[in-house]
Formats: C-alpha cells, structure tokens, sequence
C-alpha cells in the first residue's frame, strides 16, 4: 500500500504486445512531455512556408500557361487549321550600280555605252591654312594637276553677291577618281578635301562606233549622237537602249576604210553597210574619228607641241567629230548613173536594148561632155552602166527631163534631210525646181551639180535592189518576227529586177571588178567626183573615191558604201586615184570579212554558175521580137500597194508612149550671151554667183567638161555612114548653142 485509499490500484505498464504494434499508450495531459523550439527554428519553420506557397503559385501558373498553349495548338491545328502563307522572297540587291542614265548596247548586247559610279575630289578653301603645303602634298598622289592653279583654287577668297562678300567653300579639284587614287588622298589626312560620288560615262568600244553612239559633257547631258538623240530616254528609262549596229561588223568596216586611207593617203573615209529590206543601219564608219572616253582626242591633233589645237581653227576636213556619213554632202560622180538609169527604164523613157550615140562629146558653148577612156560608138543601156559612160547618160538624162528626173529623185529622198535618229544630219544641195533645167538634168545624170551624202547613196541604193521600195534608215533594232517596216515603193519590182542585173554587170565587166569576193555574186557602181572649193569652183586633184553596192544580187542581204576622200595615186594603182583602184578593192575586202560574220556563207562552187546566170545580162541585148524600134519602152502600169509599204509623197508623172526630142520644147533654152559662155548658177554650194559651167565625168581626169578640142578619129568611125545628130545636141543646135552638126564622122547606131 503507497498511502493510498483501499479497493484502489496503481497503474500497470503497458503489456509487451501492444507497445509491439505500435499503438501507444494513453497518457494523461499530466503526463506529455513539453518541447521547447528555439526561435531560429521558427524562422526555418516560417521560411520554409512561405516557400512553399511559392512554390504552389508558380506550378498554378505554369500549369495556366501550358493549359493556354495546349488550347491553342489543339484550335490552331485540330478546330481550326489555319493554311499556310507563302512569303515573298527577300529582295536581293543588284550587282549593277544605280546610276542615272542607261546604257547603250549594239544588236547582241555589246555594251556601247554605260555610265559608272566614281568620286570627284572637291576642297572648301576656308578650312586649309596653308593651301601651298596642302597643294604639294595633294601632288604626291595627282602629279597631274598643275600646281599654280591648284594654289589659286584652294586659296581662301571671298566672291560678290549682291552688296555682300561671301566666303567660297566650294572648288573642284578632279573629277573621276580611282578607288585607288581616293584612298591615297585620304590617307594624307589633309584637312579640306572633301569627297562626293558622282557618275561618269565609259564607251567600252573606243572610238569603233563613236560618231554613231556620240558623247556626253562634263555633266553627263547628251551632246551628240545617240547620247543627244535620245537624251530624254537614256535618262528616264534604265532599261538599255538596242542599237541596229553590230559592233563586230562595224570594227571590220571601220579597218577596210582605214586600210584603204593609208594605201592611198587620203585625209579621211566613210563607210555605211544596211539592211535593204528593213533599212537598219549594221555599221556606220566615218574617219577619222575620236574616243569619246578619253576628251582629250577631240582637241588633240599630232605634231603639235602640246597635243591640243583651237576646235575653232580645225577645218571640217580634218575635225575628227564631223560625221562624214550623214553631214558631208559630196557630189556622188558616177554612183548616180544607177538612179538615172533606173528612172529611165522605170518610165518607159528607154528599155533595156535601146541605147544612145556616144560616138561623139556633146558640145555646150566652150565646154563638152565627154568619156574618161570611151568607146566612141553607140552604147546599150547595159553598156551605158558598165562602162560608165558620161555621154550616154547625159543623152539619157535629157530624155528623161527635169521634172521627171526631179520627181524621181524626191522618192529617192535625195531632196531632203534623211530621217534617221542622228541629230548630225545635212540637207543635199540642189538646183531650185525653177532652176533645174535641161542642162542640169543632163549633168545630174552623172552625179554632178547635185550634193547628198553618203547615207543618201546607200539608202537609194536599198531601194533599187530590194524590189523597189524606199524605208528610211534607222538606227534602232528591228524586233525579230516583226512586220516590215513602212516604205514607199518607188520603181517597179520589174524595173528593179533589172538594175540588179546592171549592178553585177558593172562588178563582172566593168570598173568595180575589184569588188568582187567569190561565192557572193556582188554588184555594184563607181564614182569619182571632183571636190568642190569652199567659194566655188572645182579643186584640183582633189576628189572623191567611192563605191556603192549589194550583195548578193540574186537576193539582195545588205548594201555597201566605201568612200575615201581625196586619195592619191600610188604604185600599185599605176598612177590612178579613181574609185575603181581605191574605193572598190576595199568595198570587196569589207565583204569578204562581215559576210560571214552576218550569217552569210558563199555559194557552193557547183552551183556558182546556175546563180550567176539567173542574175546574168549581155552588154548588147537583142531586141524582142514584135517590139518597136528606138529608145522608148512601153508605159509601166501604175504600181500596186504592196504589204507593209505606204504610197509614195508625190504623184508618178504621166509617162508618154514615145520619147522623141531630149529636151521637152515647153522648157525654153537660156538666151546665149554675146560672150558665147552658158551660165549657170552653182546647185554644189551656198555662194549664189553664177559661174561658167563645169565639168561632168567623176573619173580620173579632171577637166572633162574642158574647152572644145579636136577629137581625133576613132578606128570605128572610119568608112561609116553619117550617124543621126542626138536628140539633146540637135536641140542646142538649133538654139544657136552649138555648131551645126557634122556632115560626116558619126556611127550607125546598131540595130
């Protein structure tokens, strides 16, 4: 008993199983034992709750956001597919400097003409003290700037405006520096010198076509040319301007023409070549010329101390931008036989068996018309044409007439500026239509007292090969698989037919065989032309070499004009200047180099001579049986509109069915002056003093219109029966003009 009370126990200890299975054992509040935390503890305690609330904050968030996302995926790819959009390509920048004025290419794409991104040098004299230690530096990198003048310009100085003195604070130094030059010039560290961009116009080809594609000035303005032409376009389209020149073809003309000027030491030359059935200009050469890169070539003449001559005191014969081809205007000498010839035959005046006496020079006043080197009989036309006969034609010229052969010669284009995209162009020079009187018809059949130039030959010549329609030159690409260009037709299809015949007779027979390249049956014309003097008159031994053509003849390609200007005789040429020695052999060279260079190859030997007589006309052709006697030819019909041409400008003059006196008898002959001279007013010049007239012939002696001379007889006219007078020298017989024909001497004109 521990004191306490009776029927009372003492507590037992928990049995072994129970505290076995884990179950404890009650206790008594009495009995817990107290547990002391420190207060670091309860910091712990405290912090470790705060984050884990955190903790449960940013799982809730996470959880929204990828709940949000899974949302959206599920509306973006399940519900609601969105289709895809296709995003433009980046933009690429351009390897091509943006630069303000387009190039200029040739037909295939040869850069003639680009302008280039370059740095000019400018100085603000306000900012350099000392401008002569600043100039000797600045020379070190451009030795070629004069130093005097470098001092002046970058020298502080002040300039009036108005009532005020201003500083200057601008002063070109050089223009066009290379990267090279301009980092040299920064790398002085000279304070004032400045740099800004700026363009400047390179013509990659030198000087090949640099009268065609012109230049620029300082400032990048067209001031010739194509550069001039077609300023507002370059300037305002990037895109590059296509030329119809083929730069290949114009190197190779451009080295003929030049070749031809050495062997004959002529001052200079031109040469054209074109398309005869869409009139685009291939090459276009006149020489000498300049490089429109470098400016200095414009001024620079050799044996100079300095190298630089006044432009003022350079003639045109020897100032390298005149443009023989489209602003010289020459006499065209015998050249012009072709156009005669084919107004003749195309107006019925003559037909191709007829022909005229040229036995005897037609005689007016102390001057006579006569032949370098003729046959002295009657002449067919094809003979007229081959052998190049100035008596004959001027016999034809007068049968023709002035009015026709003037209407003619305006379908020609011969009256006009030719319309070509070239602001260099010259109008022909020619008798006014009160003026053009039967003499001067007879002397235009030759190519005298008429001036054009020689893109005026060529493109007439276009139009006597090509069918006979006339399109004006151009200087623009034809796009391929385009219709024909506009033209106006000018002779019959037949009567071309025929001068393409004449053409290679004259290159077979006659003075243009030196011409001739095998496989490609070429035909073509000569002249030799006297030069006329600034006031007048006829130079002396100074003249004009050309010729003019096409090729092939049995279908007319392209046309050929080669002109030398004022070449002299030479060894090889035993002592002849005239077309036939110089222009010629050079016409043939530049045919056999570009011909194939156009797409074109000769004939096939075996087939040459099938060609050649398709193409084939005898000198004397026999008259057609049941045709009428003497010149005239039936009345062509009217020409028929073809496709792509427009009607010509004037109305065709009515064509008689008989041509009988040379001259008509409405145009009344000049009163003869007491002195026995015929005047004449110059038609090869602006001077308007009347002058005596002057001779015909465009070969080489120079004086064939010359003082009435004894003709000595002729083999052929010995033992023959009087000939008839010729219609033109009865009719200034009867004026009084001319002696009274001879009773004896003349030559059966053969029937």
């Amino acid at each position: 008993m521990n004191g306490e009370g009776p029927g009372l126990e003492a507590p037992r200890p928990p049995a072994p199983e129970a505290a076995a299975a884990g179950v404890p054992p009650p206790r008594s509040a009495r009995d817990r034992p107290i547990v002391r935390v420190a207060a670091p503890d309860l910091a712990r305690r405290a912090q470790l709750e705060r984050t884990r609330n955190r903790l449960l904050i940013a799982a809730a968030g996470f959880s929204v956001l990828f709940g949000a996302v899974g949302v959206k995926l599920t509306l973006a790819t399940v519900l609601d597919p969105v289709q895809p959009r296709l995003r433009a390509a980046p933009t690429v920048p351009s390897a091509e400097p943006q630069v303000a004025r387009a190039a200029i290419t040739d037909r295939n794409g040869e850069v003639l003409a680009v302008s280039l991104r370059v740095t000019e040098l400018y100085a603000n004299p306000q900012e350099i003290n000392d401008p002569a230690a600043a100039a000797d530096r600045l020379l070190t990198v451009l030795p070629n700037l004069d130093r005097e003048r470098l001092i002046e310009r970058i020298s502080q100085r002040t300039v009036s405006v108005g009532e005020t003195e201003r500083p200057v604070q601008f002063a070109y130094i050089q223009r066009n520096l290379t990267p090279r030059q301009t980092q040299a010039v920064n790398n002085l560290g000279v304070p004032g010198f400045h740099f800004r961009p700026a363009e400047r116009r390179f013509f990659p080809q030198g000087s090949s076509a640099a009268h065609i594609v012109g230049h620029v000035d300082v400032d990048g303005r067209g001031i010739a040319g194509v550069e001039r032409g077609f300023d507002e376009r370059l300037r305002s389209d990037r895109g590059a301007l296509r030329l119809s020149l083929d730069i290949r073809v114009q190197v190779a003309l451009r080295d003929a023409v030049q070749a031809a000027i050495a062997d004959f030491n002529g001052i200079g030359g031109a040469g054209v070549i074109m398309d005869v059935q869409t009139g685009e200009v291939i090459a276009m050469v006149s020489l000498p010329d300049f490089d429109a890169s470098d400016p200095q070539s414009l001024v620079r003449r050799p044996g100079t101390p300095t190298g630089r001559v006044d432009r003022r005191s350079v003639s045109q014969d020897t100032d390298p931008t005149f443009n023989r081809a489209t602003v010289g205007v020459y006499e065209p000498g015998s050249t012009f036989k072709l156009f005669n010839t084919a107004i003749g035959l195309d107006a019925g005046v003559v037909n191709i068996w007829g022909g005229y006496d040229a036995a005897r020079p037609i005689r007016v006043g102390r001057f006579q018309i006569d032949d370098f080197k003729g046959k002295h009989r009657w002449l067919a036309v094809p003979e007229i044409v081959a052998y190049s006969s100035n008596i004959a034609s001027a016999h034809l010229g007068s049968a023709i007439g002035p009015a026709r052969q003037r209407e003619y010669m305006q379908r020609f284009g011969m009256l006009g500026r030719l319309q070509i995209e070239l602001p260099e162009t010259a109008r022909p020079l020619y008798p006014p239509q009160s003026g053009w009187r039967d003499i001067n018809a007879m002397t235009i059949a030759s190519g005298h007292g008429i001036s054009v130039t020689p893109l005026h030959v060529v493109t007439g010549v276009s139009a006597l090969v090509n069918g006979g329609i006339y399109r004006h030159p151009t200087l623009m690409a034809q796009m391929p698989n385009m219709p024909p260009r506009e033209g106006a037709r000018v002779i019959s299809e037949r009567t071309s037919e025929t001068m393409r015949k004449l053409m290679r007779l004259v290159v077979t027979e006659g003075s243009g065989k030196g011409a001739e390249v095998a496989g490609y049956f070429i035909g073509g014309k000569t002249g030799t032309a006297q030069k006329v003097g600034p006031r007048g008159g006829y130079l002396e031994n100074k003249r004009i070499a050309a010729f003019v053509g096409a090729f092939p003849m049995n279908q007319p390609r392209f046309a050929v004009y080669v002109m030398v200007d004022e070449p002299k005789p030479n060894a090889r040429s035993h002592g002849y200047a005239t077309a036939g020695w110089v222009a010629a052999p050079a016409a043939g060279a530049v045919i056999r180099r570009v011909a194939p260079i156009l797409g074109m190859v000769p004939e096939a030997p075996e087939r040459q001579p099938q060609v050649q007589a398709s193409i084939n006309i005898p000198l004397q052709p026999g008259r057609p049986a049941g045709a009428p006697r003497g010149n005239a030819a039936p009345a062509p019909r009217p020409s028929q509109p073809v496709a792509g041409t427009t009607p010509p400008t004037t109305t065709p003059a009515a064509t008689p069915a008989r041509v009988t006196p040379a001259v008509p008898p409405t145009m009344p002959l000049p009163a003869r002056p007491q002195d026995g001279t015929l005047q004449l007013r110059r038609t090869d010049g602006p001077a308007a003093a009347p002058e005596l007239l002057r001779r015909i012939d465009g070969t080489q002696q120079p004086d064939l219109l010359r003082r009435e001379l004894p003709v000595p007889p002729h083999p052929d006219l010995q033992r023959r029966t009087p000939a008839p007078v010729p219609p033109a020298q009865a009719r200034f017989a009867e004026a009084g003009w001319l002696p009274a024909p001879p009773e004896a001497g003349g030559v059966r004109a053969p029937r």
